[in-house]
This record gives structure tokens, C-alpha cells and sequence, in this order.
């Protein structure tokens, strides 16, 4: 009777946490073509590595990006299907913080990119738009007591903070290798530890 239980108890548990591929291996992925693309046109020290605009390299990012939300969104609904009462209303609400965090930065870097240079209005993009991904992340991990989820918020938010101090090159590089791959692995080690 114990192993049953026990057995039922992982089961709930690898349901409720989701398939890990599909929350950070696309993220992960988004994050390496996208600030790969960024740093080839930054370089680290302002001069392009590749003929490559800024402009394009943001079409490679928000591409990347939108394929990933929507892988993302896929095991989002998959996971939540059959979740109802406040598990359900704090997924809700998470959602929506998400939402509300990211206009309320891209309001912020609208209104602040035309008083800075080129190459700073692009690290008040991503460095705020990584703000809010740490912060929810950690949000997460404590609203559901995930710990993974959790640390992976906290290495996110360091970084960024990192980054953001060296500049918009290595911003650029740290948070491809770093926060792009980081996610591919932790979404791979994690999908192999659930299911062991």
C-alpha cells in the first residue's frame, strides 16, 4: 500500500511540475539563437562580428521567442487541463503577473530608449525583460514550493546583473551561453531526474 501511494505521489507530482522540455529547453533554445544573434551584432567591444543590424538580430530573438512561447504555452495547458480551485486561480494569477510585467517594462524602455545610446537602449530591453523573467521564476518556484524552479530564477536574475554591469556585448554572450543553455540543461535534467 505505501509503494502505491508513494507511486501515486510521484505521479501527481511529475504532472503538476510538467514535461520540463516543453517550460525550458524552448526558452533555452529562443534565448541561444536569439542573444547569439544580438552579440554578433554588438561584439564586444560595439564593432558587429557579422554584417548583421540590429534590427535583424531582434527578428532573430523575437522569432525564436514566439516559437517558444508557443511550445511553452502547449505544456502550460497540458499541465493545467485538469487542475481546478486555487491551484488553478494561482496559475491564473501568475499568468497575469507575467502579462502585466512585461508591458510594464516595455512601457518603461519605450518612454527611456530615446534619452540613451544605441547600444544601452538594447540592455534596458533585454536586462528588464530578464528582470522580470528571475523575479517570476522565483515567484513560481515559491508559490508552488519548486525549488528547481526557483534557482533556475535566481541564476537567471544573477546573470543578468552580471551582464548588465560588463555591458551590452558580454550581456549579449552571457545571457546566450549562460541563460540559453542553462535552460536547455536544466530543462533536460530535470525531465531525466522526473522521470527516474
Amino acid at each position: 500500500m505505501l509503494r502505491v501511494i508513494e507511486e501515486q505521489s510521484h505521479a501527481t507530482t511529475k504532472w503538476l511540475h510538467g514535461d520540463p522540455r516543453l517550460l525550458y529547453v524552448p526558452w533555452g533554445v529562443a534565448w541561444l539563437l536569439g542573444f547569439s544573434a544580438l552579440f554578433l551584432h554588438y561584439g564586444l567591444d560595439g564593432r558587429p562580428y557579422l554584417a548583421i543590424t540590429q534590427m535583424q538580430a531582434v527578428g532573430v530573438l523575437l522569432a525564436a521567442m514566439l516559437v517558444a512561447g508557443t511550445v511553452s504555452a502547449y505544456g502550460i495547458v497540458k499541465m493545467n487541463k485538469l487542475v481546478r480551485g486555487d491551484t488553478s486561480a494561482r496559475g491564473a494569477m501568475y499568468g497575469y503577473a507575467w502579462l502585466a510585467g512585461m508591458v510594464l517594462v516595455t512601457i518603461i524602455a519605450i518612454r527611456l530608449s530615446p534619452l540613451l545610446p544605441a547600444a544601452e537602449r538594447g540592455l534596458l530591453w533585454a536586462g528588464g525583460s530578464l528582470l522580470v523573467v528571475a523575479l517570476l521564476y522565483m515567484l513560481g518556484g515559491a508559490i508552488w514550493l519548486n525549488w528547481p524552479m526557483f534557482f533556475i530564477g535566481g541564476w537567471t536574475a544573477g546573470v543578468n546583473a552580471l551582464g548588465v554591469l560588463l555591458g551590452t556585448g558580454l550581456h549579449a554572450l552571457l545571457t546566450a551561453v549562460l541563460l540559453g543553455g542553462g535552460f536547455i540543461a536544466a530543462g533536460l535534467w530535470l525531465w531525466r531526474r522526473q522521470r527516474g
